[in-house]
């Protein structure tokens, strides 16, 4: 009779947690303080030059530029006008001896990259001669955004930097006080980035100043996304929420869940096309969201893991999962168009380039795919995260501990 009695009381108290769970309150967010932060200005880690610097040239100056993950502030990983064709013969190859989980960006003949156990190198885009390197407060894993003369870093030491461009020596630093793996991005003056602690923040770029500071209150892991006057993210508390870029405040917030007992976790970030979100969640859910009023439009399903932010090109969303698939779907209703499998995880982001879209597996593959119908078109050896990023005049793909410069064959097989 003990033994029943113990289980009945086991079971009664199982059923009264799941409800607890079920009825527990939603998050509620508010804007913050932005005082009791420290911000250091003085250089106390100069950065380090190259061993032999290159012999001074007029800088390659190819466009687009490309200044944060996701290549704009929309996050859209995508430059569907820039037909380059298959990658074709490798111009330089660099290994950085750490790998690189988030791609890198572009501007001025320069490539900047960060290294997943903490550092910021920057490189010439013609040659790939190291120029720099600096050594973070933490592990970098994020896209360095590139703002004008400066360079944001942010660094799960709690660290966001403004380095210079030219020479990688520090401007300002800001202490979070929590790990950062949010990839700033940089928008008239203003940087915005998560912390992992549901802070989002919005700082002077001159000066690392906060100018307004939102608490989500749910861990943010996340690279906010910058549409119009509002800026826009998702959290582990399955919030996706947009805010006004100008003052912090709250324009719209709306939370999922996973099952009756647990709300959604988004790694992946709201990427736009100016009118509409897109952004899946850990289980695979995907989330079609007005950015206007927060109302969703379609939603959808990978079917498995996935953490990769969507990828938008023509009107179609690409989107990878843990499962090793890679599809295409309609923007305006959710419509899956195809489906391609691959062996291997996919981890990170899809990034289309004119009419191929690309990926890297988990197994240090990386795929590009033709947008229209998913055939496999190309296949290199190496990769393990995103796959890189593209100009008018070649790709910059980071394979794992590898940073490739490939010209295009401008053919794409048939």
């Amino acid at each position: 009779m003990l033994v029943t009695a113990i289980i009945v009381a086991i079971g009664a108290a199982g059923v009264v947690a799941a409800v607890l769970l079920a009825l527990r309150p939603q998050p509620s967010g508010s804007l913050v303080e932005t005082t009791n932060l420290t911000i250091a200005t003085i250089d106390t880690s100069a950065a380090k030059p190259a061993p032999k610097p290159p012999v001074p040239r007029p800088p390659v100056r190819e466009k687009p530029c490309w200044t944060t993950f996701g290549g704009r502030p929309t996050r859209d990983l995508s430059r569907p006008s820039v037909h380059l064709g298959l990658p074709g013969r490798s111009l330089w190859a660099r290994g950085m001896r750490d790998l690189m989980e988030y791609p890198p960006t572009t501007c001025g003949g320069r490539i900047y990259v960060n290294l997943e156990r903490g550092k910021t190198v920057a490189l010439d885009a013609e040659t790939g001669k190291v120029l720099w390197s600096r050594k973070a407060s933490g592990l970098t894993a994020s896209t360095p955004a590139i703002a004008g003369p400066r360079l944001i870093v942010s660094s799960h030491g709690g660290n966001v930097t403004a380095l210079r461009r030219d020479d990688g020596r520090l401007l300002w630093e800001l202490r979070t006080g929590v790990p950062v793996e949010s990839s700033p991005v940089v928008v008239d003056g203003v940087v915005f980035f998560g912390a992992s602690d549901g802070r989002l923040f919005a700082l002077d770029v001159r000066t690392g100043r906060a100018r307004w500071i939102y608490d989500l209150r749910g861990r943010i892991s996340a690279s906010p996304s910058v549409i119009g006057d509002r800026v826009c993210i998702t959290t582990y508390s399955g919030a996706v929420a947009c805010l006004r870029r100008r003052d912090g405040r709250l324009d719209w917030i709306n939370y999922y869940k996973r099952d009756t007992f647990r709300y959604e976790s988004f790694y992946a970030s709201p990427s736009s096309d100016g009118k509409r979100i897109f952004t899946v969640a850990r289980t695979g859910n995907i989330r079609t969201l007005d950015v206007s009023s927060g109302r969703e439009l379609w939603a959808s399903s990978t079917g498995a893991l996935t953490y990769g932010t969507p990828s938008l090109a023509d009107g179609r969303v690409f989107i990878a999962d843990m499962a090793g698939d890679v599809a295409a779907f309609r923007a305006a209703d959710g419509q899956r168009l195809w489906q391609t499998r691959v062996p291997g995880r996919i981890l990170g982001p899809t990034l289309v380039v004119g009419d191929l879209v690309f990926f890297s597996t988990l197994d240090q593959e990386t795929y590009g795919a033709r947008v229209r119908d998913g055939k496999i078109v190309w296949r290199f050896r190496a990769g393990k995260y995103a796959p890189g990023i593209a100009t008018e005049k070649r790709y910059y793909f980071s394979l794992n501990g590898l940073l490739v410069a490939f010209e295009g064959t401008r053919k794409t097989k048939r």
